[in-house]
């Protein structure tokens, strides 16, 4: 079976168990993660979440970064910064 179709055949509750377990380091079962282990599941997670089209949102590593008044915290880390040259 290649990557992509065990992405394919990946259940629901089979997502949740593996990105919970890259959340602890470790398994259901309470055995701790390998980083081999991690990598892999962190890597087949992001790619199950990528293939069902999930919001960003809801996706691993994602931040919220608006405020209570639906503006954004800090700059854009995607806008090119503007820098202003001062002649003294």
């Amino acid at each position: 079976m290649t990557f992509d179709e065990m992405i394919d055949a990946m259940t629901v509750d089979i997502y949740e168990s593996m990105k919970r377990a890259v959340e602890l380091g470790k398994w259901p079962n309470g055995q701790k993660l390998t980083v081999e282990q991690r990598e892999q599941s962190l890597r087949a997670v992001i790619a199950y979440e990528h293939k069902r089209n999930m919001p960003e949102s809801q996706r691993v590593g994602y931040i919220d970064r608006t405020r209570g008044d639906g503006t954004q915290h800090g700059s854009d880390p995607l806008q090119p910064d503007i820098l202003k040259i001062l002649n003294s």
